[in-house]
């Protein structure tokens, strides 16, 4: 999936079209989003510039939920319930920082990105 190049063509102070000047870079290069969702854990692992990595969320079934006292346990995720970042994710289940999630410990909240941490880590909400 590419992206334009934002900040090679932009228009001249006369209202003409810029041309770029040079063709995009590797590192410019832009991935298909990657959008969590319940089912047996599976991960991808990216390159990144440096030649470090990162580990991206494709689906999980486990979640690290804290509670009040600060107890950490591993819940089963049954579904989600509520996603404030987009309402169609409610609709097809994807998991993103902020999402309540239905697990076995409770209602939780998404508290890390899993799309970029490689883990579901969430705390039971007041109830």
């Amino acid at each position: 999936m590419t992206r334009s190049l934002e900040n090679l063509t932009k228009r001249r102070r006369t209202g003409g079209r810029g041309r770029a000047y040079r063709g995009r870079r590797a590192f410019e290069r832009d991935g298909y989003a990657v959008e969590p969702v319940v089912g047996a854990v599976t991960k991808r692992t990216f390159r990144e510039r440096g030649g470090s990595s990162s580990t991206a969320l494709v689906t999980a079934d486990v979640a690290n939920v804290s509670d009040k006292s600060g107890k950490t346990t591993s819940s089963k995720i049954l579904r989600v319930k509520k996603s404030p970042a987009n309402r169609d994710y409610e609709r097809r289940g994807v998991i993103t920082r902020g999402a309540v999630i239905e697990t076995e410990a409770g209602e939780a909240v998404v508290t890390s990105k899993p799309s970029d941490d490689g883990v579901v880590n969430a705390v039971v909400s007041k109830k």
